[in-house]
């Protein structure tokens, strides 16, 4: 691997603030200590300007390149954690009980920390960089409240760059692609009204959770029948709410779910197919459906040419063959994607190895990935801002 020796030998620093962030995850907005500890650390590095405040408890840092330039370029690492209970005894165990960082966003904070450290010592670079510490993305839209506070206004970006650990992916290895590399992670719940009454008497009644069933079923069919073959979408029902004794038929049945999509089209065409298809159903049963449709963040589209400059930063470290370039993409979602709706960039994926899954009580960022992730941020902004 192509990483400096002065990257290489701050990564047992890097670590220790890996670990410190680790012990202490905070959920979305409640992120109090962990953006103090950022603005710590920002401080005891020489950045030029530290920013707090932006998105409640989001952080900016700007670091001045060597030479004076106009452009610039937007640095996204995430810093909140999730309400999971860690089951591994690490030295550096979550001492919040109940939460955890369970999907590597201490490690990704961590990485950012470390690449300021190495662009303030060395500023090998023409123009401005922008590193933005985000909290919230754990369903909380935080890179959208950032945004909202003046993220952009404040401190144009040129260009604005993502990355994320993944397991599986082995260690020392990139996945990228242009276009949507994560999902729109959308929610819907179905009320089914009906009519109750007595379990041995169910002509008098009309029954929801038999409607429901029928309902459950017919969505598949969305999928697998009105959805292109060839563009990926995932519709789950996750939950089923009905009924509290045995010889009772209910008044109503709830259902709840997700649907997943790669493309505004598809998108829009599921949000609209899901409620005529529940509420067609259950009116030929004599029911009702009531239908909420909930979208969260929207598809993360990768920008073509801002992916060619990560993926090629990334080859440069680690050689050709590391970069997938074209990767499958992941059905899970990204607020990131609100900032690639406002600026032109592109997201990374960065392998963890073979790891317990993200958010999964097992999970630990791996700490191999550290000198890697900072030689990345490095080398995108030395290139993209070369002197």
């Amino acid at each position: 691997m192509n990483i400096s020796n002065s990257i290489q030998a701050d990564a047992p620093l890097v670590t220790e603030w890996r670990h410190e962030l680790h012990t202490m995850p905070e959920l979305g907005y409640e992120e109090v200590k962990t953006s103090a500890f950022i603005k710590k650390r920002l401080e005891a590095l020489g950045v030029d300007e530290i920013h707090t405040g932006l998105g409640k408890t989001g952080v900016v840092a700007i670091i001045k390149g060597k030479e004076p330039g106009a452009k610039s370029i937007g640095l996204r690492a995430d810093f909140d954690g999730l309400p999971i209970t860690e089951v591994i005894p690490h030295p550096y165990r979550s001492q919040h009980e109940g939460r955890m960082h369970a999907c590597g966003h201490d490690g990704h904070t961590a990485m950012l920390l470390g690449a300021a450290k190495h662009l303030a010592e060395t500023r090998n670079f023409k123009g401005t960089a922008v590193l933005i510490f985000q909290p919230a993305e754990e369903g909380g839209a935080g890179a959208a409240a950032m945004m909202r506070d003046g993220l952009f206004k404040r401190f144009p970006v040129d260009e604005i760059y993502g990355m994320h650990n993944l397991p599986g992916l082995p260690l020392g290895q990139f996945a990228i692609r242009s276009g949507g590399i994560m999902a729109s992670p959308d929610g819907f719940d179905i009320r089914v009204k009906g009519r109750g009454g007595h379990a041995a008497l169910p002509h008098q009644s009309a029954d929801p959770i038999y409607a429901a069933s029928l309902i459950i079923q017919a969505l598949q069919g969305l999928i697998s029948r009105e959805t292109d073959p060839l563009d990926q979408a995932v519709l789950s029902v996750t939950q089923i709410h009905a009924g509290n004794t045995h010889n009772v038929i209910p008044d109503t049945a709830e259902i709840g779910g997700t649907i997943r999509t790669l493309s505004p089209e598809t998108r829009d065409q599921l949000e609209q197919r899901l409620g005529e298809v529940a509420r067609g159903v259950a009116m030929a049963y004599g029911l009702e459906a009531q239908v909420r449709y909930q979208r969260t963040y929207p598809v993360t589209v990768n920008h073509d040419l801002e992916t060619t400059h990560a993926a090629n930063a990334a080859a440069t470290l680690v050689g050709e063959k590391a970069v997938e370039r074209n990767c499958r993409p992941v059905m899970g979602g990204e607020d990131f994607a609100f900032m690639l709706e406002e600026k032109p960039g592109a997201y990374i994926f960065i392998g963890n190895g073979d790891t317990a899954g993200l958010h999964h009580p097992e999970y630990n960022f791996n700490d191999e990935a550290i000198p890697l992730g900072v030689a990345y941020w490095t080398q995108l902004v030395e290139s993209r801002l070369a002197v």
